[in-house]
């Protein structure tokens, strides 16, 4: 078996809204996602075990058990779903920052998914791979599709969309958070008055349906609405930057945001007022599709 190099992008939401709290305690999501040029790579090697090699910016992941690593999780998963008697070696380079919503260890499971499926030749099909990344985690089925994609239910609906066009973005990270239970403290602080009735979603998946340019005011982020209790330093930072007529945009569940650069001659000048403002300014770009899920041999 050739060792293999899978892509891991970071995502964005476009829209991301809250409908209402299902039985089973999830709430009901209408989202539409994005991938983005900050990627973590994944090699993977076959091996009689399941091991795991952190390189490059791991954060906290450097002090988690193999175990809880998502892309060990998912490479176990896909094992015993597909009665594989071999293992894997996975070095995951990481260049997306942890907990800082941009899905980082979502995208790393769902890569090891992908690749790990092609190592060992398993042949679990689409809808197979989708009910596995379902159970690991709710932005894992969206990472198996990458590109922009329209998503429902609590992450495990996903319909992939045409390649969105929009602007440069302009990401703007804090300083390295502890790694806890955020999402859920996030959808925790929201109330009946915070939800939705998927509009918004509706309208986003039109404008990249119909090949228009995404822009600032057709996006919507359902937790914008509590970041001013839960994640006050972002809120700051945030209004600062609306106080200058700027657009920021909450990245997933925080606590990073992301501005839309339509003009190249101002992005300097943003990003030196990102880094007054405690947080560090990363220059993206959307990412397509194809170079999303990409798996080469390493």
């Amino acid at each position: 078996m050739t060792p293999l190099r899978v892509t891991a992008p970071a995502k964005i939401n476009w829209s991301l809204e809250a409908l209402h709290i299902r039985p089973d305690g999830y709430h009901e999501l209408r989202s539409v996602l994005q991938t983005i040029d900050i990627c973590d790579t994944l090699t993977l090697e076959p091996a009689e075990g399941i091991d795991l090699a952190l390189m490059g910016h791991p954060g906290v992941l450097r002090d988690l058990p193999p175990d809880q690593n998502l892309a060990v999780r998912a490479a176990v998963a896909l094992r015993e779903h597909a009665s594989v008697a071999g293992g894997v070696r996975i070095t995951l380079e990481k260049r997306i920052p942890g907990a800082a919503g941009l899905g980082g260890g979502s995208s790393d499971a769902a890569a090891a998914l992908r690749g790990c499926n092609a190592l060992w030749g398993a042949g679990v099909g689409d809808n197979e791979l989708g009910a596995i990344a379902s159970a690991i985690g709710s932005d894992v089925p969206f990472f198996l599709a990458g590109g922009t994609a329209a998503v429902a239910g609590r992450g495990e609906v996903v319909e992939p969309l045409p390649d969105a066009r929009a602007a440069p973005l302009l990401l703007a990270l804090p300083e390295a958070e502890d790694r806890g239970r955020k999402t859920e403290a996030m959808f925790g602080a929201l109330t009946p008055d915070d939800f939705a009735d998927g509009y918004v979603t509706i309208g986003v998946r039109e404008i990249v349906e119909a090949g228009r340019a995404v822009v600032d005011g057709d996006l919507n982020n359902v937790f914008e609405r509590v970041t001013t209790r839960m994640q006050p330093g972002t809120e700051r930072a945030m209004d600062a930057l609306r106080a200058q007529g700027l657009v920021p945009h909450l990245a997933g569940a925080g606590p990073s945001f992301f501005l839309l650069i339509a003009d190249p001659a101002k992005e300097e000048a943003i990003a030196a007022r990102v880094r007054e403002l405690g947080f560090e300014p990363r220059r993206a770009q959307l990412l397509p599709r194809a170079a999303a899920v990409r798996i080469e041999d390493a």
